[in-house]
């Protein structure tokens, strides 16, 4: 069935006449792949090797490739943990993890096996794969300098199959279903991808015929079928160009136009510090220091919170123990994010990166 609709899709002239039908196929296609990954992850098989590593430290940072790109090199440059690093392909054939400690923060890097074309329909374990990547908080995509935008392109395609939106925000689309009524649809903006024929008909796949619907920007018909179904998982990556010793300064500046990308060589160890830099500003983490009272600061083992959305004192306390807010009297900041140093504030105070915090609880 998805391989005859993804036929009629690839056939149908792209027109507005077509465009209304064009959507409606990709609805069913969205809906019969939801439903073969449901059946999958329901049968029972015989117990292999897991990939199921258990989730630690701050950030959990997948590895994406083809066979025999150097993610087990990479891996074992990084962490110092030992991956099997041979000349033939698929070497790797179960889930490494390794963690490296940068800026007070502890990364927990996962050397997953390469990924093949038609990875998505589970040909080389890529359905294990994908789903572990599915859990990540970044996924480096690694690539050979050699041939690196033909992989991108079926990487992208296969994470895209899974349900993986790569380096793309959620679309902020507003479903409310009802008992009555009919479909309203409304928009802050002109929508100039979508007219309301198309738009009921993807809902009409669905079955919903009673809704209100509200776009809050000029969204295309793929983003409202994702906002429709649900369950879509937004993870941002970096293109990790590997090998660039094999390759000219000239040939470089061409490749390294791709957007999120990071040129390294992970034989030699080159730019390993950039790639780490290039981790920390996709996970857009602010560091946090506590301070005991009466003494100085620990600016060893900061507290990592994400940046957006904001970060509160409450946010601060519940990272550190759950049980510390309901002792929680006042807090004293120090940093960017108050007036005076130090400052006395409540639990819904907004931190900023760096600053350091002294908790008051109560007696």
């Amino acid at each position: 069935k998805i391989a005859d609709i993804e036929l009629e899709i690839g056939r149908t002239q792209k027109n507005k006449a077509t465009m209304s039908h064009i959507c409606s196929l990709k609805a069913r296609l969205a809906q019969l792949k939801r439903e073969l990954i449901a059946s999958d992850s329901k049968k029972g098989g015989p117990k292999g090797e897991g990939f199921d590593v258990q989730k630690t430290g701050d950030a959990r940072i997948g590895y994406i490739g083809f066979p025999s790109v150097g993610k087990s090199t990479l891996l074992n440059k990084m962490t110092g943990t030992f991956s099997e690093v041979a000349a033939y392909e698929f070497t790797t054939l179960t889930c490494v993890p390794g963690v490296v400690q940068y800026r007070g923060a502890k990364l927990q890097m996962l050397d997953l096996p390469g990924i093949i074309e038609g990875a998505k329909d589970g040909k080389g374990r890529g359905r294990q794969v994908i789903a572990v990547a599915r859990t990540c908080s970044l996924i480096l995509i690694v690539l050979d300098v050699a041939k690196p935008l033909a992989h991108k392109l079926i990487i992208e395609r296969e994470l895209d199959g899974f349900g993986i939106r790569v380096n793309k925000t959620a679309p902020n689309i507003d479903i409310r279903k009802r008992d009555r009524g009919g479909i309203t649809i409304s928009s802050t903006c002109n929508l100039t991808h979508l007219d309301e024929e198309t738009i009921r008909a993807i809902l009409g796949e669905y079955r919903i015929s009673n809704c209100d619907i509200k776009f809050k920007g000029n969204y295309n018909a793929d983003e409202l079928i994702d906002a429709i179904e649900g369950n879509r998982a937004y993870i941002p990556a970096i293109y990790v160009l590997n090998k660039i010793d094999q390759i000219s300064i000239e040939e470089l500046d061409i490749i390294s136009r791709i957007p999120h990308n990071c040129p390294i060589s992970a034989h030699h160890g080159w730019n390993l510090d950039g790639l780490l830099e290039c981790i920390w500003d996709h996970m857009n983490f602010i560091r946090l220091y506590t301070k005991p009272r009466g003494q100085v600061p620990d600016y060893n083992q900061p507290v990592i919170l994400k940046r957006e959305p904001k970060p509160s004192l409450e946010t601060f306390c519940n990272r550190i123990h759950r049980m510390m807010i309901k002792k929680f009297k006042y807090a004293w900041v120090w940093g960017t994010s108050v007036k005076h140093q130090p400052q006395k504030v409540g639990k819904d105070h907004q931190l900023d990166d760096e600053d350091v915090i002294q908790i008051v609880k109560r007696v």
